[in-house]
Parts: structure tokens; C-alpha cells; sequence
């Protein structure tokens, strides 16, 4: 019986899990998110309520703005200069699914006992929001170890 992994036959090099943790796997990218989807979403309210380095959260958003995941939208308090809002794109917006796994797992292993201070709801009838796994001809998937990673289309075989 040969124990090896198939896995190791397959290049990583083109991996979009690698590719999207170069986007999201910094420690403040989902808390920025976070803020941003709470309606924080200028620069000095956002500082103060995460205490993020005032450096790091500069560079953060620039590169969530150049990664395409945030735009700016000016605004102009009167008799000040003008500053920007960010906003999700499209790509951010897809991210949802992603913050609301991240929320049900933080909520599940690493609440207070009062429970967590954030819920995620749907707009229309405030019911609580969570996220599934689903197979793509629909059946709902249960347990994380009924799914498995194979070789998809863009996949290369090493050399």
C-alpha cells in the first residue's frame, strides 16, 4: 500500500488558496473588513475603534483598495481637506460568506460566555445568517470530512 499523498503529484504554484492568502491572511484584513461591513468606514474612526497602527492600517487599506476587494469615495467635511471613505467592491462583497464562517467559528470556540458581540443578519427579515457547505448538485454537506480535494482544471503536475 503506498501511503504518499496523490496531492504530491500536483504544483501548488498556481494555487488560489495561496493566492487569496496573500490578500487576506495579514491579521487586521478581516478586522478592516469587519469595520467596513459594520459602517466604519473612514480612516480615523476606524483607527480609533480597532487600535490598529495608524501605519498599518494605512498600508492595509491601500492594499485592499489595490487588490481590488476596496475602492475610496471622496468626501469633504467643511472647511477640511479632502479625505476618503472605503467602500467593498464586488469582490468584496463576496468575501460575505467567508466573514460569516470566520464569525460561526469564532463564535463557537472562542466566545465570551455572554456570547459574541457581533451577529450577522438578513436585511429583509433579521433572521440570523450562517454559513453551509453545498455540493453543486445541491445536497447540503454535513460533515467537513465528506469533502475532498482533488486536481481541478487548472491544475499542473510537477516536474
Amino acid at each position: 500500500m503506498n501511503s504518499r499523498p496523490v496531492a504530491l503529484d500536483w504544483s501548488v504554484d498556481n494555487c488560489t488558496v495561496g493566492r487569496a492568502m496573500e490578500i487576506l491572511g495579514e491579521r487586521w484584513t478581516f478586522v478592516v473588513l469587519r469595520e467596513i461591513a459594520n459602517g466604519i468606514r473612514r480612516f480615523d474612526d476606524m483607527r480609533v475603534r480597532t487600535h490598529i497602527p495608524r501605519q498599518v492600517l494605512t498600508n492595509r487599506l491601500a492594499m485592499l483598495v489595490d487588490s481590488g476587494v476596496l475602492h475610496k469615495v471622496p468626501y469633504q467635511e467643511p472647511g477640511s481637506r479632502v479625505r476618503h471613505e472605503y467602500r467593498m467592491t464586488e469582490m468584496g462583497f463576496d468575501l460575505w460568506p467567508v466573514m460569516v464562517a470566520v464569525l460561526q467559528w469564532g463564535d463557537r470556540y472562542l466566545a465570551d460566555t455572554e456570547g459574541s458581540p457581533l451577529t450577522a443578519v438578513h436585511r429583509d427579515c433579521g433572521a440570523e445568517v450562517h454559513s453551509e457547505l453545498h455540493c453543486a448538485a445541491g445536497h447540503q454537506v454535513d460533515n467537513p470530512r465528506d469533502v475532498l480535494a482533488r486536481p481541478g482544471p487548472g491544475a499542473r503536475r510537477r516536474v
